[in-house]
């Protein structure tokens, strides 16, 4: 039996294969739409989340019903929200939030190592920042 088409097309690794889509606006470019589906905040946005000041902010959140776990169960360093603290939990011991920590270790890039970059003063490497999992909460849960 020889597959149909659409079913290798829908095995086919790449760009979306879709065209048409009769001039509907909404979906005129749906290879843009797929790439910034799942898009998260990025690792300098996420070095100021973690400054004591907007962490407790992020970590006490007013119950919130559109969120996932009503913004209860927070990860700083994943910018992801959990349903219960147990997922939260097992979370912390997955490879991507471990993946996330060591990407987080290192300093954010910022305009002085760019002009350094382009040859208006000498290089220094980045400093190494010291990022631990955030605290749990054992009574929230």
């Amino acid at each position: 039996m020889v597959p149909s088409v659409t079913h290798v097309e829908k095995y086919n690794m790449g760009k979306s294969k879709q065209t048409g889509n009769h001039k509907n606006g909404s979906k005129r470019n749906i290879s843009k739409t797929w790439k910034t589906k799942r898009r998260t905040k990025d690792l300098d946005q996420i070095h100021a989340d973690i400054k004591p000041e907007t962490a407790a902010k992020l970590l006490n959140q007013e119950v919130d019903y559109d969120v996932t776990g009503c913004a209860q169960h927070y990860c700083l360093h994943c910018a992801r929200y959990f349903i219960d603290m147990k997922a939260l939990k097992e979370h912390f011991k997955t490879k991507v939030h471990k993946k996330r920590l060591k990407q987080l270790r290192e300093e954010p890039y910022t305009q002085a190592e760019a002009d350094r970059a382009a040859g208006m003063g000498s290089y220094i490497p980045p400093k190494v920042v010291e990022v631990k999992t955030q605290p749990i909460e054992e009574d929230m849960s």
